[in-house]
């Protein structure tokens, strides 16, 4: 991927492929937490396919990065990601939600290659993804970490204290993408517990912090680019999104959260991301 105009489009398509993978669980299991999926899916697929140094047929190599989930409701893009990646058979997709399936409601590392830790008590990821960087700076400096949180879980404290010790530690191996969607399941962010300016609160704690389109593939490219903002100093990226982004019917709607779909909507979503497919391009 030397072009960049090239990169950023083949990520989109990927995108797209991820996003149809999405509608696929949904159709299989029948309900799923589709809205923060669909926002944080060019966030993941550029880091599966253009970021991080990961392989399918060693998934537990040594010196490999790390990607944390910390929002694990949103497991379905990070379980696309990872069959589209070819961590495993995309059939499994089709177990999604069910009875011995390697594909919970929240990520199981125990169950899937390719997926570092359980998650899903909000507001522990980004604890586990400092406590991976330390111990990366010290065994395989080269290696680097990667988490996605959601806003709806910053108001958790303990994700404060992760991030005090980030910056206390110096882990600029560790770069934090917030998918800011403004939305929750019990409604506006900013209406249940207000944490704007986001990227002003991580830079107090000693975090060097940006701000993009979190669904401008050009954007996220960039910014993983240009990783570390600053030496000595973690990455907190605020990347501005919408929920249930690529479905007409769905995007910036609360009620797309925890998505239970009529059949009419099913059908809908999957001509929207059937044609965006086609046509090779964003969604």
């Amino acid at each position: 991927m030397a072009d960049t105009k090239e990169t950023v489009k083949e990520l989109e398509r990927i995108a797209s492929r991820c996003r149809r993978s999405v509608i696929r669980m949904v159709r299989s299991s029948g309900a799923g937490h589709m809205g923060g999926a669909m926002s944080c899916m060019d966030i993941v697929a550029a880091l599966y396919f253009h970021a991080m140094n990961v392989d399918p047929a060693y998934p537990n190599k040594p010196d490999r990065d790390r990607f944390v989930l910390s929002a694990g409701h949103k497991c379905m893009a990070q379980y696309a990601a990872l069959a589209e990646r070819g961590f495993f058979d995309f059939s499994e997709l089709d177990t999604y939600g069910k009875l011995n399936t390697k594909l919970p409601g929240h990520p199981d590392m125990h169950k899937l290659p390719g997926v570092e830790a359980n998650t899903g008590a909000l507001g522990h990821g980004l604890s586990i993804s400092v406590g991976m960087s330390l111990g990366l700076k010290r065994s395989h400096p080269g290696a680097r970490v990667f988490a996605v949180m959601g806003d709806g879980e910053l108001p958790e404290g303990s994700n404060w204290e992760a991030a005090s010790a980030a910056s206390h530690y110096g882990l600029d191996n560790l770069t934090v993408f917030v998918d800011d969607n403004g939305l929750q399941i019990s409604g506006r962010t900013v209406d249940i517990m207000n944490m704007e300016p986001v990227g002003a609160r991580f830079a107090a704690f000693g975090w060097a912090t940006k701000d993009i389109d979190g669904n401008d593939m050009s954007e996220v490219v960039e910014a993983l680019e240009k990783l570390p903002i600053e030496r000595g100093r973690p990455t907190a990226v605020i990347a501005h999104t919408v929920k249930g982004k690529g479905l007409s019917f769905a995007e910036g709607k609360v009620s797309c959260h925890y998505w239970k779909p009529k059949e009419d909507e099913l059908l809908q979503a999957e001509r929207e991301l059937d044609e965006a497919v086609k046509r090779g391009g964003a969604a």
